[in-house]
């Protein structure tokens, strides 16, 4: 049952006697405190509350009792706001530019302090010292004071939150004044320190100047004119009699700010702020503030989702919370407040979007609340006066400094999320579409068509509401998009065909038609888009039951028959069986994603129009990854480089360097002996050879795992195989590759440990790696989703790799060509490492070469940079030099012949391959 909102006993004469109902409240000042949380609000409109028979007692106001019906929704004591995130990283990122000045800049910081101290020494020495002392008292003063001050007033949670900004931004800055002193480089160390007028050096760090503007941050002394001049006066005053005594270096003090500053926001987002959210009490008064003569107001939450309906973008669109107001006289309102909490929702996702998106102009992440509240004023009225149905604005105000709240007629509907599929008639989508229409012939873009966006009133009319992220003007790119967005809102409901034919009765199937380019998941809605995933994981789940299914169906079938064994014709026609009972399987759970059921149905009326998706990327978030670990790769490979003598590469001893590379060559060879050993199907050899040296070329493009595979599975199909034979066929080899890719490690490994010390059993490493895989072995077991994911992709494997590999198996000729091959690949591979180590007079042994080269392939491997750019070079060097024990010079420049020989040379004999089996259709 719902609770008092101020306690029992609260209740006036004349009040109703429902038990739900809580009685009237007084108002009284922003309560941050939490509350019990809202019943769910029905679909319909609520009725209005009764007014009490009796008159009200004389004292109330307008002779009428004000209540909330209902509880009000739970209210997080503390809110993390993204702008002090946002803060806090422009605040470490200054304190990263100090730091760089003061070690690229020398000279100026130095000629700086020059000009300090020369002007410093014309001041009177007494005059520096009496401001000195009076600042530095003042500066503890001030804090202590505006403490007093706040905890009279009852506001201690922020005096608290200031008290852990300033003993963590104390802790801060003797971390850094411990690193300048022990371990930074010399110029940072003269930029940040100087000779003390009492001898010895200064501080690199304020004592108490950080923890004092922490605290000052914290509190949040900005929102107090008077307060905050005073003591950024006592501030400044403190930091130039420091540096005017020669006590402190300019880059010091800015260092103190920036570290006092940053500290304090960071605090302040992971601990929060105190959450000021107007509750409804403020609503009401607000709403007599604008001359409204509110009697009631109830709270109505997110109404429940239909079947197969859409969320959409809860946490994108901070719709706010809403209230249905019932007056003294007239009509219900609905009033909606907007606050700084539900406003940072989504704020890093749209930040994201503004950037990665090209040609959509989002809507500005850091929005102020008045600048959202004009926004939403401007596209009510506007949407209106372009003839659409639209909730009418009838009155904004501001609810305090953090909230503002919209007051609309009420439509008294529901949302299309929550009718059933049978209410949402064609008819009814039609009125949508017209409500788009509209919009549109004014250029109006809606930007959230979702179905709670949507609101059908009783009599069947279509409202089009949260209209807070559109746009006035609109670009054809915008407008397009929402054509996309409904399209895939009502297919999601009732099916493509009925979307799509209540599209083109209204917009036309030329409007429609240039909205393919659009239908593409990116374009859409948050909410939408995980829909569709959820719908496509669906799909699949149901695609590897029918597969599970049918191939369990097989093996009852044969484990009945009483065929002779070892007849090699009835086998083969028995596995002939088996896959055509899988693919028929295949075929009767297999249908498209809706996306592509769209297409196909405007396909239908304009078989001419674009459906090549539009690019609205500015740069994937891959290649950014792939970008940003290819820019860190080169420059720890450059810097390894700077103690690198070049002129010793011509020094090489040019018959290992021949061997090295004819072991290099060799690799593609066993590489296709690797692939073919696990095809069945005949594929010629020299072909395949050349398919694994165009993959060099793909290397340079993508991650060294997935340029091979990709390109495999494709060289395959192109050579007469089905696309899941093709794609098992390169996985049953990379399952191969990966099982001897790890003995191979741990036998290696286990005899490094061997060499090294005799009288010990296996290495170190190997044993804590077969610790750490137990232990998380363990951890997967233990944990339910995890086990549910791995369980998931083990059964997938099995439902397309096993079969494969049983088939594989059965051919023992094929099976040793792929195990050869594999060991073939590895083995010249170490030979090649081995050989370019000799080159340069490098000693090592075999055993740790090849323990060497299994660690760095595998770290290659899993790196986003093409070809594992870095991470192999880096992972080599470093094995060679703490294993092997060779000496840096020798380990670089042998990396660095292995890695052009097997890496870069090959590139362009790989592009004229690739583009040799583009050309004749083998890719």
């Amino acid at each position: 049952m719902p609770a008092h909102l101020t306690g029992p006993g609260d209740r006036t004469p004349g009040a109703s006697k429902d038990p739900l109902d809580p009685g009237p409240l007084d108002s009284g000042p922003l309560d941050p405190g939490p509350l019990d949380p809202v019943a769910p609000g029905t679909p319909e409109t609520p009725p209005a509350p009764q007014h009490p028979a009796a008159p009200p007692p004389s004292g109330e106001r307008a002779g009428v009792s004000e209540r909330l019906d209902g509880d009000e929704p739970l209210l997080a004591a503390r809110a993390h706001r993204p702008s002090d995130l946002v803060r806090f990283l422009v605040g470490a990122l200054g304190i990263a530019v100090v730091l760089g000045i003061a070690y690229f800049a020398h000279g100026t910081t130095a000629g700086l302090e020059k000009d300090i101290d020369k002007g410093a020494g014309q001041a009177p020495p007494l005059v520096i010292s009496i401001t000195a002392v009076v600042a530095s008292i003042a500066v503890l003063l001030v804090p202590v004071a505006f403490a007093i001050e706040r905890l009279v007033k009852r506001d201690g949670l922020r005096i608290a939150d200031g008290v852990l900004a300033a003993v963590l931004a104390h802790g801060v800055s003797l971390a850094v004044a411990l690193w300048v002193a022990e371990a930074a480089p010399v110029p940072i160390q003269d930029a940040l320190t100087k000779s003390a007028p009492s001898g010895g050096l200064t501080d690199p760090v304020h004592n108490y100047l950080g923890p004092v503007i922490a605290y000052m941050t914290a509190v949040g002394m900005a929102r107090r004119p008077r307060w905050r001049v005073l003591l950024w006066v006592v501030l400044l005053t403190d930091a130039l009699s420091v540096l005017a005594s020669g006590y402190m270096t300019t880059l010091a003090i800015i260092l103190t700010l920036l570290i006092g500053w940053s500290v304090a926001y960071g605090t302040l987002y992971a601990v929060g702020s105190p959450n000021v959210r107007p509750t409804g009490q403020n609503l009401l008064a607000g709403l007599r503030r604008v001359g409204f003569k509110p009697v009631s107001a109830l709270h109505t939450e997110e109404p429940a989702l239909a079947p197969g309906g859409d969320r959409g973008e809860k946490g994108d669109h901070e719709r706010g919370r809403r209230y249905l107001v019932t007056l003294e006289d007239g009509a219900p309102l609905d009033v909606t407040i907007v606050d700084r909490e539900q406003q940072a929702h989504g704020y890093f996702y749209r930040a994201w979007r503004r950037l990665m998106l090209r040609g959509i102009t989002t809507r500005r992440s850091s929005q102020s609340l008045r600048q959202a509240l004009e926004q939403e004023a401007l596209l009510a009225y506007a949407a209106i006066a372009a003839g659409a149905n639209a909730p009418k604005l009838i009155a904004t105000s501001e609810l305090g400094p953090d909230a503002v709240m919209l007051v609309y007629e009420h439509i008294g509907g529901r949302p299309l999320e929550t009718l059933p599929d049978d209410e949402i008639t064609d008819e009814l989508m039609r009125a949508a579409w017209r409500q788009v229409e509209a919009l549109q012939s004014r250029r109006i873009a809606h930007r959230r068509l979702t179905g709670e966006a949507l609101v059908v009133d009783r009599s069947g009319a279509v409202f089009l509401t949260d209209l807070r992220g559109g746009e006035i003007a609109a670009g054809d790119l915008v407008l397009l998009m929402d054509i996309a967005q409904l399209l895939t809102t009502f297919g999601l409901r009732v099916g493509p065909e009925r979307a799509v034919a209540a599209a083109l009765d209204v917009l036309g199937p030329d409007a429609v038609a240039d909205s393919l380019p659009l239908l593409q998941p990116i374009a859409l809605n948050r909410g939408t888009r995980s829909t569709l995933r959820r719908l496509a994981k669906e799909r699949a789940d149901r695609e590897r039951e029918a597969v599970l299914a049918a191939s369990r169906a097989r093996r009852e079938a044969r484990g009945r028959g009483d065929a002779p064994g070892g007849d090699r014709k009835i086998e083969r026609a028995e596995k002939n069986l088996d896959k055509r009972a899988i693919d028929e399987a295949m075929e009767e759970v297999r249908e498209e994603d809706l996306l592509t059921r769209i297409r196909q149905e405007v396909l239908r009326i304009r078989p001419e129009a674009e459906i090549t998706p539009a690019r609205l990327e500015r740069i994937r978030p891959r290649t950014l990854v792939s970008l940003i670990a290819g820019t860190l790769a080169a420059y720890l490979l450059l810097s390894q480089l700077t103690d690198v003598p070049l002129a010793g590469l011509f020094d090489a001893h040019w018959g290992w360097v021949a061997a090295a590379a004819l072991f290099s060559a060799a690799s593609y060879v066993a590489a296709a002996l690797s692939l073919l050993g696990f095809v069945p199907e005949k594929v010629p050899f020299w072909r395949t050879v050349s398919a694994q040296v165009a993959g060099s070329f793909v290397k340079l493009v993508a991650p060294a795992a997935i340029g091979g595979v990709a390109l495999n599975t494709r060289f395959l199909q192109r050579s007469g195989l089905r696309p899941g034979h093709a794609v098992a066929s390169v996985g049953v080899s990379q399952l191969f590759g990966l099982g001897s890719h790890v003995l191979l490690l741990l036998l290696f490994g286990y005899l490094t440990g061997k060499e090294h010390s005799a009288s010990i059993p296996p290495s170190r490493t190997v044993i804590a790696g077969l610790l750490t895989a137990a232990v998380l072995a363990l951890i997967v077991t233990a944990i339910p989703a995890l086990r549910k994911f791995v369980t998931t992709r083990v059964r997938s494997l099995f439902a397309g790799v096993v079969p494969r590999m049983l088939d594989v198996v059965q051919r023992p000729r094929k099976l040793a060509s792929g195990i050869g091959g594999m060991l073939m690949l590895t083995v010249v591979f170490v030979l090649c490492l081995y050989a370019s180590i000799r080159a340069f007079g490098g000693e090592a042994s075999f055993v740790v070469v090849a323990t060497v080269f299994l660690a760095g392939n595998a770290l290659g491997s899993a790196a986003p940079t093409p070809g594992g750019i870095g991470a192999v070079e880096g992972a080599l060097i470093v094995g060679l030099t703490t294993i092997g024990g060779l000496d840096g010079a020798t380990a670089t420049t042998s990396v660095l012949l292995f890695r052009a020989l097997t890496f870069w040379l090959p590139v362009l004999p790989g592009w004229v391959a690739f583009t040799r089996l583009t050309q004749r259709k083998l890719l």
